[in-house]
């Protein structure tokens, strides 16, 4: 249920701009821009940026309720990323700059002075969110500070390259690249924060985009006759919408509670950790058997280009290696536990 008026805005402008079938059946990329302007009318690629930055000073509940939307219609323009490049130079009092459907106007960097002149390379969804430096890990002490820096992408190397859904994902090449402008980052600003502000917005775009996936999968399983009756009346075909009705219930549940955690809580401390992380990895396991279901359902026509399902579980599949891939951060949680001690686990579980 949509709730508040960002949410209802953003869900109004995707009804009406992205619908996917329109969008399969377009002549060209030209609906982009048309969406673009509109969003960025309603004051959404800057809901995290506040209003005397020029913002939309959306609380990030709100922000997390525009990702999710997003998901659902599985847009394939960089506005989270922007939303999450303006969150990140704003908490510096660094301006963002916007353009029409531009994603290459700047690039802002978070990096660790020790690291300054490195060469660096990883892909960049839209190239809109850098982290100067390696991955970090979390317990990675930082004497040197973190700045946030914005930094032209046309002084970087660019190498062009896409995700499973044929979306943007260049890598980037910083090497003495100069920013255009930079400030330390505010206390509680490291990659390990924007590392899990990250996934949390790519769980919420998982989650739903399974739900779409859903709601497409026994709509078809409900018109496609087979031995002269609906293929949905078969025990075996609704075992399988049984298991992706739970597959995306607990990716909803899982990308929901990472995001509230963030949005109620002052700083990215254990319990954030332990959200976010958990979403990521369960978000990540439910974008996999998820698409394997609605792909099993609706059988070949599914991955055919006239259809709209492949849309979906391809940038939900993409979606899983974004702000680290499920391996990465099951790693991470693994360090988490064993760092705590087992008479530590359970107390915050349960707390949460």
């Amino acid at each position: 249920m949509i709730d508040n008026i960002v949410a209802e805005t953003a869900e109004r402008i995707f009804t009406d701009l992205a619908d996917a079938q329109s969008i399969n059946s377009a002549a060209n990329d030209g609906w982009k821009s048309t969406l673009w302007t509109a969003l960025s009318d309603a004051g959404l690629p800057l809901s995290w940026v506040p209003e005397d930055c020029d913002g939309s000073g959306a609380n990030l509940a709100d922000g997390f309720s525009v990702a999710s939307s997003a998901g659902r219609f599985a847009v394939s323009i960089p506005l989270v990323e922007t939303m999450l490049a303006g969150w990140l130079l704003s908490r510096a009092g660094l301006p963002l700059p916007v353009r029409q459907n531009d994603d290459r106007a700047g690039t802002p960097a978070g990096s660790n002075h020790d690291q300054c002149g490195r060469d660096t390379k990883r892909p960049r969804p839209w190239r809109s969110i850098c982290v100067r430096g390696r991955t970090y890990r979390r317990d990675r002490v930082w004497r040197a500070g973190v700045t946030i820096a914005l930094v032209k992408a046309s002084a970087c190397r660019i190498e062009a390259g896409e995700n499973l859904g044929n979306d943007a994902s260049d890598t980037v090449t910083f090497t003495n690249v100069k920013p255009v402008s930079a400030k330390p980052a505010p206390a509680g600003t490291t990659p390990s924060s924007l590392m899990l502000m990250g996934a949390a917005l790519r769980s919420l775009q998982i989650a739903g985009a399974l739900e779409t996936m859903l709601d497409i999968t026994v709509r078809y399983s409900n018109e496609r006759i087979a031995f002269e009756k609906q293929i949905s009346k078969f025990q075996a075909v609704q075992h399988n919408l049984a298991k992706l009705a739970g597959e995306v219930a607990v990716a909803v549940a899982a990308a929901g509670s990472a995001a509230d955690a963030i949005a109620n809580s002052a700083s990215f401390d254990d319990g954030v950790f332990l959200e976010v992380a958990a979403a990521k990895i369960r978000c990540a396991e439910a974008a996999e058997k998820g698409a394997a279901i609605a792909h099993q359902v609706h059988g070949a026509i599914g991955f055919s280009m006239e259809h709209i399902l492949h849309r979906y579980t391809l940038r939900a599949l993409a979606w899983r290696d974004d702000f680290g891939q499920e391996s990465y951060w099951a790693t991470e949680l693994g360090k988490f536990v064993a760092a705590r001690g087992a008479d530590e686990l359970w107390p915050l579980v349960a707390s949460r």
